[in-house]
């Protein structure tokens, strides 16, 4: 594992590919960026914020947007002037992106003309200038600089500067909600991005960096956001450090996603199952020449075996699971090609040189096949929550393992099965959804009393859904007129991953501990028995 930096490791090692090569192309515009150009870029950016920004190491600059070919310049630029980047959902509330700015004290603001209201107002409330908002895309806005004009300036090229230890020195903070509560700034170095990028090309044996369209190798499809752990580590940063072209979209839609398959000769995507669903199951699907994927790869949440075997009947496409997490810097675990047949339902073997424990609840390595919480350790945990000793130190244990808050079982294959999750969080389509934030929220309704949201599945949509199990205040009608109410209300609070979906039901009460802690499992357990008596019924 070399002890190097990101820009180091990325812009200043031998290539095997030529830096004229377009790496980042444009689906919407075709516009493209060259290895070469996202390279001078970035330096000019970088040279501009160090030398007219008054910017110090270690300072902070948000990306609030959707997936763009110049995002890579932005993080890039950043990092060559000693900064760290933190990417956020642009979908968030003012409210949302407020908290996030002040956690992770964020110093300047990369965003797009679309989003400029709730990044301005967030500002504002989080105390950044407004002059260190900067947009990228093809759209400007009078009285906010972008990235094109700074581009046309004339800057004189400032030295690099230094990263002192690869080991420590922050890259990124990217926003994950760890075991419980609200959204947590998790800490990556140089080195874990480092290492991730190298350990996931151990893992991607059949990527192909000769073969594919007039011999330029795997094209992949980028529709995962970049703001996604997934989307950064595994399509951005891992495409530029292999030399593979990328289509980027900035919205994934079910017949735009083909089309750009069938214009491009895509070969490789990464996916989440909801996507693999759309694919196996839509009749959208059928109007294109889908023939040239030759690689799936589905991650971020549980892919059932149904659904992997659904989409090699209906369309000879193989997909593979992997498996990670915001903490592990992306992923730790991967199908191989090869073992597709015999090991479909997990999520593959161990990445080389990490650790992996299985553990019981009272603490004990548990024996392979048994369940028991997957534990890991190596150059890709991350260090820590950004300011909260207590959580770091709560999902660590004393030898240094990080525990995912994931339960699983190792197979005699070496093969991982991921079956439950401690923790409470809910995934929607990959997203992470914390019920105690959406409870805080519903509980500053007039006519909630208690409340808890829970996670239940959708099979149409293959993916968790929020749900508020409520208990109302006395005297409040519990009609379909309060709720709808209630669930409108709610639903104008919270960006769109945090919506409802699942419905919206009024208890009579919440089942708590003797501590005063919401039994979410057990409030799950009663809803899902009242709708199996009410189906037999």
């Amino acid at each position: 594992m070399p002890d190097v930096d990101l820009w180091d490791f990325l812009f200043e090692q031998p290539k095997e590919f030529s830096e004229d090569k377009k790496i980042y192309i444009d689906y919407t515009t075709s516009a493209a960026y060259s290895y070469k150009d996202v390279k001078q870029q970035a330096t000019k950016l970088g040279s501009l914020v160090s030398s007219k920004w008054s910017w110090q190491k270690g300072d902070v600059l948000a990306i609030f947007a959707s997936n763009s070919i110049e995002i890579p310049s932005v993080i890039w630029g950043t990092h060559y002037c000693g900064g760290t980047v933190a990417p956020m959902n642009p979908a968030y509330t003012v409210e949302e992106l407020t908290r996030q700015l002040l956690l992770s004290k964020t110093k300047a603001i990369c965003t797009q003309k679309k989003f400029l209201p709730t990044v301005r107002e967030a500002a504002l409330e989080a105390g950044v200038s407004q002059a260190m908002i900067f947009l990228i895309g093809p759209e400007e806005c009078p009285g906010t600089d972008s990235l094109h004009h700074i581009l046309k300036l004339d800057v004189a090229i400032v030295p690099r500067s230094p990263v002192s230890s690869p080991e420590q020195d922050l890259a990124f903070l990217v926003f994950s909600s760890g075991t419980t509560g609200l959204p947590k700034a998790v800490k990556l170095t140089h080195r874990n991005v480092v290492a991730n990028i190298l350990l996931l090309k151990a893992a991607e044996t059949e990527i192909s960096h000769a073969g594919g369209p007039q011999g330029q190798g795997d094209r992949l499809l980028a529709l995962l956001p970049f703001f996604h752990i997934l989307g950064l580590m595994a399509v951005v940063h891992s495409s530029i450090y292999n030399g593979l072209q990328v289509v980027v979209m900035d919205q994934f839609k079910l017949d735009t996603f083909c089309q750009a398959v069938q214009d491009y000769k895509i070969t490789y995507i990464h996916v989440v199952p909801p996507i693999v669903l759309q694919l196996a199951k839509s009749s959208i699907a059928d109007r294109y020449d889908l023939s040239s994927i030759r690689m799936l790869v589905s991650a971020a949440a549980p892919l059932s075996a149904e659904l992997v075997h659904e989409l090699w009947r209906r369309r000879s496409i193989k997909v593979i699971q992997g498996y990670g997490l915001s903490e592990t810097c992306a992923g730790t675990h991967m199908q191989a090609w090869q073992d597709w047949q015999t090991s479909i339902g997990t999520v593959g073997k161990l990445f080389p040189t990490l650790q992996a424990r299985v553990v019981s609840a009272d603490g004990h390595d548990v024996s392979p096949g048994e369940q028991g919480e997957l534990w890991l350790k190596g150059p890709t945990i991350f260090p820590g929550y950004l300011n909260d000793p207590d959580s770091t130190a709560q999902c660590f244990s004393p030898d240094g393992f990080f525990k995912s808050g994931d339960i699983g079982a190792e197979d005699a294959n070496g093969n991982f099965r991921i079956t439950d999750r401690i923790k409470e969080l809910i995934k929607y389509k990959g997203f992470q959804v914390a019920p105690a934030e959406l409870e805080g929220i519903l509980l500053g309704h007039p006519l909630v009393a208690d409340v808890c949201v829970i996670g239940v599945d959708n099979e149409e949509q293959a993916t968790q859904v929020p749900m508020a199990c409520v208990v109302l205040q006395q005297g409040a009608s519990a009609d379909k007129q309060c709720s709808d109410a209630i669930k409108q209300w709610f639903d104008a609070k919270v960006s769109n991953a945090k919506r409802l979906r699942g419905g919206f039901i009024v208890v009579d009460e919440i089942p708590k501990s003797t501590a005063g802690k919401v039994l979410r499992r057990v409030m799950k357990e009663r809803v899902l028995a009242s709708r199996k008596l009410r189906a037999k019924l």
